[in-house]
């Protein structure tokens, strides 16, 4: 792997969250297979994205604190991504109180990343670069964090961005790019919002209007979006169409995957781009034989055939199947999604 090359996970996703235990499993998983990484930013957090200005529960923060220092603990450097709900319409001294008093409690994890998150809000704002660069700067100066991310409201140049939250201002993405320190990485998930390949000439066009590599926030194997819920993405990141990884170890700062609401099934497909970048800890992926197998027999039709497609009848005979391996969490999550435990969450509007 490129010295320097961030490699890890971002939990960015909509709909049915992670538990604490699956979040440490997971941060385990990343530490086995050498990634460098570990970002948690759940949509539906509320108190880091529509009530960020609201404390955490206490038995709500303690957790969110372990999780930190079992991620440091694994050597992982750790961060959170706070995503204050389109603050920038209204950045008044209150709301700046607001947000210093949010990072006070957020400085306790002593976590060494800090992400800024503007995406999937109103974006058709006068002024929109020049008041979210002055909030990040805000957060700059008094978070303890030593390394920063942002994410820009046009993340990508994909359509479905305009459609949903407006027209993109005029040199939105140059003005952030000429202001923010070249040390804070800007992610960006390339020609769509959910891109099957990043090609050279893309991420060396992205990178001069950052005036920087980009991060790449690569949304697979996320299943959140409203076409995606009723797949499991199990296929390794080679078997992705066009997807290379030499592009983006060497135009881009990293790579932060965004995985799939089934934690531990998302280990399927992670495993291999652990093996794609060469990480010096790489193995098969973790997990019980016996679920592997069957999931790799019924790979194909979970990722391209659905749920939609699967009838009463067989929707039961596959439970059975692998109800057989309770407890496996593998197994778990795959009897949850056969009985639609994993709904579409309308939030996510891209």
């Amino acid at each position: 792997m490129t010295p320097g090359f961030r490699l890890g996970t971002v939990e960015g996703f909509f709909g049915r969250q992670w538990s604490w235990l699956a979040r440490k499993h997971h941060a385990d998983f990343l530490a086995q297979q050498g990634f460098t990484t570990c970002l948690y930013a759940p949509k539906n957090d509320v108190y880091l994205r529509k009530q960020w200005f609201e404390p955490y529960p206490a038995d709500t923060f303690n957790e969110l604190t372990a999780l930190a220092a079992h991620a440091s603990a694994l050597g992982l450097e750790f961060g959170v991504g706070l995503s204050p709900f389109e603050l920038y319409r209204d950045f008044s001294a209150a709301q700046r109180d607001k947000l210093l008093r949010k990072l006070d409690q957020l400085n306790q994890l002593q976590a060494p990343l800090l992400a800024v998150l503007f995406d999937d809000m109103l974006g058709d704002l006068p002024g929109l670069a020049t008041t979210q660069l002055a909030i990040f700067d805000c957060i700059r100066a008094h978070s303890n964090a030593s390394h920063f991310m942002l994410c820009p409201t046009y993340y990508s140049d994909d359509p479905l961005l305009v459609k949903h939250f407006g027209p993109q201002p005029e040199r939105y993405l140059e003005e952030l790019g000429q202001a923010l320190p070249q040390a804070v990485d800007i992610f960006w998930t390339g020609p769509k919002v959910i891109s099957p390949a990043y090609p050279r000439d893309h991420l060396l066009s992205v990178g001069e209007r950052l005036r920087r590599k980009p991060l790449l926030w690569d949304n697979y194997p996320v299943n959140d979006a409203k076409r995606l819920t009723p797949f499991l993405h199990l296929l390794s990141f080679s078997q992705r169409p066009h997807f290379s990884l030499e592009p983006v170890l060497e135009l881009c700062r990293g790579l932060l995957a965004n995985p799939m609401n089934q934690a531990a099934l998302s280990q399927i497909s992670l495993v291999s781009l652990a093996q794609l970048a060469g990480t010096p800890r790489s193995t098969a992926a973790a997990g019980n034989p016996a679920a592997l197998a069957l999931l790799s027999a019924d790979t194909q039709r979970f990722q391209h055939e659905g749920l939609d497609t699967f009838d009463d009848l067989e929707r039961q005979r596959l439970y059975q199947r692998y109800a057989a391996l309770l407890p496996d969490p593998m197994a778990r999550e795959v009897c949850d999604w056969l009985q639609g435990a994993y709904t579409f969450d309308p939030a996510c509007l891209t």
